[in-house]
């Protein structure tokens, strides 16, 4: 039976046990906090400190006997909530999913579970899109948006001037699930055509390492030779690199109604236009005027010889309109969206 009354504690179950013992509010993490990733953990942990609650990490509840109950929260953990369910001082309030089926589709099997467990269950739709609904209690679903840590751009990379009229991915190397939509296929497609005209370059860990797993696929295999001619290595800041370059092939991992990541917010904190293709939703979700929908073109040398066109006037006009929307209501509710789940 779950408690009615106000809760004075709050746990939140990372993704990882690297979070554990608070380090998911610990913004002087460099590796943990690496472009500012908790700051919106943090700022929730104060936010709720001020209202006199206490946030941790879930570890202090699962492994100490004597920890005091209250509101549990998972991101994405699937392991640990069962063992809370017939605690009467534990309340499942949320699970949030964050992984698209394409990454994690474990997550979305178990809805029908979590949907009777918690109280709410965040997914990028709530229309069934990209996975099932069968067996789940569709009114404790929720919108999620994915949290950002900033409503304002980073003057100091958006303001740079001296870009390259070039094209810039930034991503790490990875084999996908096979399911319908995914895009990691299709972004190596993108990056071999647009090697052939030799406006590419490409940033992220793994794409040299031909013997790990994350390499043993088809379309890998296919470019690779293409791969490595526009990589230049790991991106220790992503800021600092988008903001060297005019453009930048923003790919999610996953075409999905709803689904939109860090990766164009990215792109509009540095000043840097996003070649976006994702979310099918994403004219509803982000101004189509701040960014380039791939979707409207052939082939992808002819995405190329269009932006190469684009008037210098009108890439700061979308600059602009980014900037904008970072700063507005519209922006906001990405900004707030993580005190705004466990404030329901």
């Amino acid at each position: 039976m779950m408690l009615n009354t106000p809760s004075k504690k709050i746990y939140i179950d990372p993704p990882s046990p690297a979070y554990y013992e608070d380090k998911l509010f610990d913004t002087s993490n460099e590796v943990l906090n690496r472009d500012d990733t908790l700051v919106p953990f943090l700022e929730l942990q104060i936010k709720k400190k001020e209202q006199g609650i206490d946030v941790h990490t879930a570890d202090f509840l699962l492994n100490q006997n004597y920890a005091e109950g209250g509101d549990y929260y998972s991101l994405g953990v699937l392991d640990n909530y069962k063992a809370l369910v017939h605690r009467d001082d534990i309340h499942l309030k949320a699970f949030v999913i964050f992984e698209p089926p394409v990454v994690d589709p474990t997550l979305y099997k178990a809805l029908p579970d979590l949907t009777a467990a918690f109280d709410q269950v965040y997914v990028h739709n709530i229309i069934g899109d990209g996975y099932s609904l069968d067996g789940v209690d569709t009114t404790k679903l929720r919108q999620l948006y994915w949290p950002q840590p900033r409503h304002e751009v980073i003057g100091k990379y958006w303001e740079r001037t001296d870009r390259q009229n070039r094209i810039v991915v930034i991503n790490g190397n990875h084999i996908p699930r096979r399911v319908p939509n995914e895009l990691y296929s299709k972004r190596i497609e993108a990056m071999a055509s647009l090697s052939k005209l030799g406006v590419v370059d490409l940033y992220g860990r793994g794409w040299n390492k031909w013997w790990s797993r994350a390499s043993m696929w088809l379309p890998y295999w296919k470019h690779r030779k293409a791969l490595m001619s526009i990589y230049k290595g790991a991106c220790e800041s992503k800021y600092e690199v988008l903001s060297q370059y005019k453009f930048s092939l923003c790919f999610e991992n996953m075409a999905m109604s709803g689904y939109v990541t860090e990766k164009i917010f990215d792109c509009l904190y540095s000043g840097t236009v996003p070649l976006y293709l994702g979310a099918q939703d994403i004219n509803d979700l982000i101004p189509d005027d701040v960014y380039i929908d791939c979707r409207k073109f052939s082939s992808w040398q002819a995405m190329y010889r269009a932006i190469e066109k684009i008037p210098l006037h009108e890439i700061e006009k979308m600059r602009e309109k980014g900037k904008l929307f970072i700063q507005s209501n519209e922006g906001e509710k990405y900004y707030n969206s993580l005190i705004k789940i466990f404030c329901e």
